[in-house]
């Protein structure tokens, strides 16, 4: 008995515990792929980069937030041949970790100090604390949070 408390305590606190299966992380773009919205090339911005998975496989690389929504806005007049029924997963790379993270997990903050590829740009942060820490330190003026379909703003106290 003893030996089970003790594998149970260190599989919890060492986090040896089995994690729940997570969506599978999209690579980075290869060298080659330009964002649909603005013509640039996505690798370079390896900490910006944001990724729309569709059900039939097919991906669309972004190379920030920015155009990746504002793809999603205007997709059914501006980009022909895609519905947004069709989105299974929207990825985005957070801000502090620089690590690929599902759209709906994250902030994203408007009119800060802190510039993507092209100038001003929506920047990704997980959790309201890190937001607020962020507003506060790069400045901000709007903060919104996407619902898996599209982007809404957050009224601030």
């Amino acid at each position: 008995m003893r030996l089970f408390l003790l594998s149970t305590f260190l599989f919890t606190v060492l986090g040896l515990a089995p994690r729940p299966v997570l969506a599978d992380v999209p690579s980075p773009a290869g060298p080659k792929v330009r964002c649909p919205v603005c013509g640039m090339f996505v690798a370079p911005y390896p900490t910006w980069q944001a990724v729309i998975l569709f059900g039939d496989g097919a991906r669309l690389d972004f190379d920030g937030p920015r155009d990746l929504f504002r793809y999603l806005q205007e997709a059914s007049r501006q980009f022909p041949g895609r519905t947004l029924t069709e989105v299974r997963e929207v990825w985005v790379t957070e801000y502090y970790s620089a690590q690929p993270v599902l759209a709906t997990e994250v902030y994203f903050i408007a009119g800060s100090d802190v510039l993507g590829p092209m100038g001003q740009e929506l920047v990704p942060v997980r959790g309201v604390k890190q937001a607020e820490t962020f507003m506060r330190d790069h400045g901000g003026s709007r903060l919104f949070r996407f619902d898996g379909r599209e982007l809404k703003e957050i009224e601030r106290d």
